[in-house]
């Protein structure tokens, strides 16, 4: 049982040390997905809703294939789920509001 316990520092610094590259590219794309959008990106997301419009009226998401069109209904469903994760995080109850 004393030799486990002395091995605990090294079993966690060779962890660490095997996690660091991970997580040093974690970081990195961290930084570049999760930030929020600067002012000289809005045109670009103006232009990429009039696209997303336009297609929608012209009736060009039916020229899809399989793959892009299970993908988007992919990214939909994401973007579902996490609306109701982040509805029962406000109010704080599975079913209902607390009244």
């Amino acid at each position: 049982m004393a030799g486990a316990v002395a091995k605990i520092p090294s079993l966690i610094s060779s962890g660490l040390t095997a996690a660091r590259p991970k997580f040093n590219i974690f970081m990195k794309y961290a930084r570049v997905e999760l930030a929020p959008p600067k002012l000289s990106e809005i045109p670009q997301i103006k232009a990429g809703i009039a696209k997303l419009l336009t297609s929608a009226k012209t009736g060009a998401w039916r020229n899809q294939t399989v793959k892009q069109a299970s993908l988007n209904v992919l990214v939909g469903a994401e973007v579902i789920f996490w609306f109701y994760v982040g509805e029962c995080i406000g109010k704080r109850h599975i079913v209902g509001y607390n009244v």
